[in-house]
């Protein structure tokens, strides 16, 4: 809990208390405050609870680090919303929806009104914010839950975010933090009341990227979209730093009202300024991974999703760190390495993993026994969710779970259940490996035979050509929204199916050899029949 005096006293010991309506004053010149240790965990500072040194805070642009007392002091900038850096071996204090709370506002008369609400007012006088830190021992490795896209456009969604995603994970996941890569909802802000109770249920602190779907498309201008989104979950660009790693999380979406499309990928001065401060205080060697909602390259090659001329002045600064992106937005998932087309100069490709959708596709296509939408995305990947992992090195291992899946479901199949025996072998097994890239290997043998390699192939995956095969087909809707036009895989893979094999049924093994879970492995059946002219 933050203690945020209403007496102008306790920033300045000479300024007198207000009277109960006061006369309009000059905002105070400067916030400050005390990052503490709060021991006992009450959200007070009792005595004994000592100031902590070397905390980094930021308004967004500025930085300050604490005193030996624990004292820091920022330029003040209304409008702006103060915030800790936790640092490693300390945990933030939660708010009442559970969710952690390590920012202040500074909206001293509020802000434009919205549908949404925006920032209510935070009166002239708020110029001090102390925040309490709970010691808390680190892992010897971090453990993560990461969510692109949950995206529910209303409550019934919300109940299929709460069914498929997080209750199978309440209780038993074992993560110390979670992720959610923008998009927390569809456009409507009133439901992220509801999205903050679904994930509080799993218990550990979470963080929240903004998305293009959690702009105030009422807002005249970019610095003004996500207000309502800043009410609920603090500033739209900060960092929190675990033992393991750095992590900044960046608002990568600049609306743009009027034009069409809406919005583009791109970066604000102030986030450049807060970078650079920040970026200042860390060892060239540590871990640092950056979380945004927009990808940094360009899904669709030539039509620039984010600014180029923003990318290559973010990589120069991540240039020589360690670095890992990690993005949503596609709903699709994919491994993407940048090189000096991109405007990466690092000695090593940059990493760039952009998260399959907890939502899938939009929670679209037929619904199952309980109800809950297919939602397999246009590149064939079910929807889920990824896991990081982050040794005490800086190194990583990134795994991505399907939803109400066994954890070890990482290749979908497909392959026609009967042939002719002797036809041509013109038909193959498809290998979805979610995780795969262009480097990975993947291989298929038939009854137990010789290991054969398969060959990456960038089509549409056979299995969601079913679905809307079958949407197409029906006489009425089979689900609320029918599953979306299948689109070219970036981690498919074919293998011929032999014909010369004696009829009955044959058994396909496929293998694919992932850099961070090593042999992963998916069966499947075709038979053989004799036929006759």
């Amino acid at each position: 809990m933050l203690r945020i005096p209403v007496c102008a006293a306790l920033l300045l010991a000479t300024a007198p208390c207000p009277a109960e309506t006061p006369a309009p004053v000059a905002s105070p010149p400067a916030i400050v405050g005390t990052v503490y240790r709060d021991d006992d965990g009450d959200g007070r500072r009792d005595a004994g609870e000592p100031g902590i040194a070397g905390v980094k805070l930021s308004d967004g642009r500025s930085l300050a680090v604490t005193d030996a007392e624990g004292r820091y002091r920022l330029p003040r900038r209304d409008g702006s919303t103060v915030f800790v850096i936790k640092p490693p071996g300390y945990a933030v204090a939660n708010g009442d929806d559970g969710l952690p709370r390590f920012w202040a506002h500074v909206f001293p008369h509020g802000s434009p009104k919205l549908r949404y609400g925006g920032i209510a007012a935070t009166g002239d006088d708020a110029g001090r914010f102390d925040f309490p830190l709970r010691p808390q021992p680190a892992p010897a490795e971090l453990d993560m839950l990461v969510f692109g896209d949950p995206q529910p456009k209303s409550m019934v969604d919300v109940g299929h975010y709460e069914r498929d995603i997080v209750e199978p994970l309440v209780g038993r996941h074992g993560a110390s933090l979670g992720l959610s890569l923008g998009d927390i909802v569809d456009d409507d802000l009133s439901l992220y009341p509801a999205m903050n109770r679904v994930t509080a249920r799993l218990g550990v602190p979470w963080l929240h990227v903004p998305g293009n779907h959690d702009l105030d498309f009422d807002s005249a201008r970019d610095e003004d979209a996500l207000l309502s989104f800043r009410n609920v979950y603090g500033p739209d660009s900060y960092a929190w730093e675990e033992a393991q790693a750095s992590f900044v999380v960046l608002d990568d979406v600049v609306y743009r009202p009027g034009p069409s499309p809406s919005y583009v990928g791109g970066l604000r001065e102030d986030q450049f300024a807060f970078l650079e401060a920040y970026l200042a205080t860390l060892p060239k060697q540590r871990r640092l991974v950056i979380a945004a909602h927009i990808p940094f390259f360009d899904p669709v090659p030539g039509r620039e999703a984010f600014r180029r001329a923003d990318r290559e002045r973010l990589f120069a600064l991540l240039q020589d760190r360690p670095v890992l992106l990690l993005t949503a937005h596609t709903h699709n998932q994919r491994h993407y390495y940048h090189g000096a087309a991109s405007g990466w100069r690092g000695a090593q490709p940059l990493h760039e993993y952009n998260v399959g959708a907890a939502c899938g596709a939009f929670w679209s296509g037929a619904k199952d026994a309980q109800g809950i939408p297919d939602a397999t995305m246009s590149d064939g990947t079910p929807n889920g969710y990824a896991r990081l992992r982050i040794a005490a090195d800086g190194s990583y291992a990134l795994d991505y779970r399907v939803a109400r899946a066994p954890d070890d479901y990482a290749i979908a199949l497909h392959a026609p259940r009967v042939l002719r025996r002797g036809a041509y072998p013109a038909y193959g097994v498809y290998a979805n490996v979610f995780m795969g890239d262009a480097d990975s290997r993947v291989e298929y043998r038939v009854d137990g035979g010789e290991w054969k390699p398969m060959r990456r192939v960038e089509r549409a995956d056979p299995r969601l050509l079913a679905e809307n095969v079958a949407d197409d087909a029906a006489g009425r809707l089979r689900g609320y929204d029918r599953s979306p036009e299948a689109d070219p895989s970036t981690h498919l893979w074919r293998g011929a199916l032999p014909t010369d094999l004696a009829a009955g049924e044959h058994r396909v093994e496929v293998r694919a050899f992932d850099r961070w879970q090593g042999e992963r492995r998916a069966e499947t059946r075709y038979r053989l029949d004799e036929a006759k002219e």
